[in-house]
């Protein structure tokens, strides 16, 4: 079997940035396993996969599909950057005349993604995630932060903490202990402060699903764009990620969802042969 596959930096305007991820299109569903197992070939932070979703009367309706994503160690219930990955392939290679494509995913429902009119940012709409402040954390995240400043609070939401830090300093300077964050698994650790030439800065940890720190997180800034729009007192927020790639995010709130825009750029088109 040959299995088209792309890698894409998503969140990035040039290669080599943002976070990178393998985006598969097949025709029908391989067994969970083998997934996984593509996944680990590609050996990235997540593999999409995606399918035609099917019309009742006249088959594929364009522009729509069914779409999974894998780490190295097995699926996830929301990717963002792996989601912009699988959109930058549908709306610039496999369907180029249309300018949204809308994907049906198993735990987090429908995500559109719009091509804006430049052709070069896209728009995620995705689900708020509203966190929750964390009044006891566990002592071994508190370790696992390593040394330097303590965080202001900690909050969690869908098996994440979010250390929060007064100064961009204590997120760019963190040195977690990635042995002790693996012991916290299933949650996932993201660092957060206000930033100094943007509104908000993160970095994203989770060693126990085989990618110790992640480049450019989507879904976690589900989360960290209410937060900060709350704090901050406004509806529109510009987020960069301060892992040694880097990226940039937009965000703005709409109601129960978020609006993440970022850009992507194409770095491999193949096959692979299973």
């Amino acid at each position: 079997m040959r299995i088209p596959l792309f890698h894409v930096d998503a969140f990035a305007s040039q290669p080599f940035t943002g976070n990178p991820a393998a985006a598969c299109p097949l025709d029908w569903w391989l067994d969970d396993e083998t997934l996984r197992k593509v996944a680990a070939e590609n050996n990235l932070s997540e593999t999409a996969f995606f399918v035609p979703g099917d019309c009742p009367e006249d088959g594929h309706r364009a522009g729509h599909y069914d779409l999974r994503w894998f780490t190295p160690r097995g699926e996830v219930k929301l990717c963002g950057h792996a989601t912009l990955a699988s959109a930058y392939v549908v709306l610039s290679e496999l369907e180029p005349e249309l300018d949204t494509v809308r994907f049906e995913t198993r735990h987090s429902g429908t995500l559109s993604v719009r091509k804006e009119k430049d052709r070069e940012v896209f728009s995620m709409d995705f689900p708020a995630i509203l966190t929750q402040t964390c009044a006891h954390p566990p002592d071994e995240l508190i370790r696992a932060l390593g040394p330097g400043p303590s965080p202001s609070h900690i909050l969690q939401a869908n098996e994440t903490y979010f250390a929060v830090y007064d100064h961009e300093s204590a997120v760019q300077n963190q040195r977690p202990d990635f042995t002790r964050l693996e012991q916290l698994h299933p949650y996932v650790v993201s660092v957060t402060a206000p930033g100094e030439n943007v509104d908000f800065v993160s970095r994203y940890f989770k060693p126990s699903y085989g990618m110790p720190e992640d480049h450019v997180t989507g879904s976690a800034h589900c989360a960290l764009a209410p937060y900060w729009a709350d704090r901050l007192g406004k509806s529109q927020l510009h987020a960069r990620q301060l892992s040694e790639r880097g990226g940039e995010l937009w965000c703005e709130m709409a109601a129960a969802r978020v609006i993440l825009k970022g850009h992507a750029v194409l770095t491999l088109r193949g096959t692979l042969d299973i």
